[in-house]
């Protein structure tokens, strides 16, 4: 069985690349990166090390790749060939691999007839069904509809840190031993490929994808803010801060009651999920720099991204949103003169104020919001939480 990926990047390799591996898929990457792609040719394999104690090193094999500018028609040879074809190329480059994709399924219409599923592994909500939109803008309606009928595009949700270092020989992908695949088994076509080892398959992926946003991706980009703000170098130091890890559980426990409240989610899995998702956070193993994970503050502080979505929807239920301000506030005072959005952030502030830089990235005028938040923003000046 041949499974197609494009992006060999760190959660193509160590995370996508290596579950379909061991479904017992020949793996071939496409990227567009020749010193990869030569790697991969030259050893047919790649490493997996585990960021825990012992450090497990697996071996990924049998692998190839293709770069899709220099190999354009070897790559749709293998669209019509492969048996599932996945992605992790980053949400916002989905539309630079449309086109190639379009084509290949076209081709593949008329020559094989077996059913497929393409399945965008992307930080976004509903990626395989953009990346589905993006292909249809290089198709008839008539073309779209063709390939509709064999071609499934099941989303998913992804969670795993995935990092990689390099040798001669070797491309190493570095990866925390606990994460989650869900998939849209509702969305899927081809009902006779065997499921993908690992991942998990629902009905509905909304409080999926949900839970993942608005409390791991919340709580981690808290944590980064709130590292900043007191003197933190890394996720794994503040956390060792016992009064920032509190809280950081706290935020997550308040975000915690939308998915009880609003998808009858058991308490104790919240709780559950909450104690799993800090231990990943402090794992010794790994030493996660706050202004990588903090980085885009414009976005991550968007009306309906991690930390503004789910304080507006516990505001609507009547509950508590008192962490949230505090964090939302944490971000506002974040910088890293490196990071364009976080400079344009401060020199908002500086010429327009707190309260018009909360109206103008967070879309937030309520005062009920914007006075909390400027009161954490004012406290946490001090390093008072």
């Amino acid at each position: 069985m041949l499974a197609l990926h494009f992006g060999a990047g760190n959660i193509g390799k160590g995370f996508i690349g290596s579950l379909l591996n061991k479904t017992d898929y020949n793996l071939c990457f496409v990227d567009i990166n020749q010193d990869t792609i030569d790697r991969f040719n030259k050893k047919n394999r790649y490493l997996v090390e585990l960021l825990d104690d012992t450090h497990t090193v697996e071996v990924v094999a049998p692998v190839t790749a293709l770069n899709s500018l220099t190999q354009e028609q070897d790559v749709i040879r293998h669209i019509e060939q492969a048996d599932i074809i996945t992605t992790s190329v980053g949400v916002n480059n989905l539309p630079r691999i449309a086109g190639i994709l379009a084509k290949g399924l076209l081709n593949r219409i008329n020559t094989n007839k077996n059913k497929l599923d393409v399945l965008a592994n992307e930080n976004a909500i509903n990626a395989s069904s953009k990346l589905k939109e993006a292909i249809a803008t290089h198709l008839s309606d008539a073309e779209l509809a063709s390939i509709e009928s064999l071609i499934g595009f099941p989303n998913t949700s992804i969670d795993r840190l995935a990092l990689s270092k390099t040798d001669d020989d070797d491309e190493i992908a570095l990866v925390e031993p606990l994460y989650e695949w869900v998939i849209n088994a509702s969305e899927i076509q081809n009902n006779t490929a065997p499921r993908i080892k690992g991942a998990r398959y629902v009905n509905d992926l909304k409080p999926f994808i949900e839970r993942k946003l608005y409390s791991v991706n919340m709580a981690h980009a808290a944590t980064a803010y709130l590292g900043f703000v007191f003197n933190k170098s890394t996720i794994q130091d503040t956390l060792k801060d016992q009064e920032l890890e509190q809280f950081i559980e706290g935020t997550m426990q308040e975000t915690a009651q939308y998915f009880i409240k609003v998808f009858n989610v058991e308490p104790l899995e919240m709780t559950n999920y909450i104690n799993k998702t800090l231990l990943r956070f402090k794992n010794s193993n790994i030493q996660d720099d706050i202004f990588r994970v903090g980085r885009s503050p414009i976005r991550k502080l968007g009306y309906n991204e991690r930390l503004v979505k789910p304080l507006r929807e516990l505001s609507k239920l009547g509950l508590p949103i008192s962490h949230l301000t505090l964090a939302i506030a944490a971000g506002y005072l974040f910088f890293n003169p490196e990071d364009e959005e976080s400079v344009t952030i401060q020199n908002y502030i500086s010429e327009h104020g707190i309260k018009s830089a909360i109206a103008h990235f967070s879309e937030l005028k309520d005062a009920t919001f914007t006075d909390a938040i400027i009161a954490n923003y004012n406290k946490l000046k001090t390093q008072k939480l």
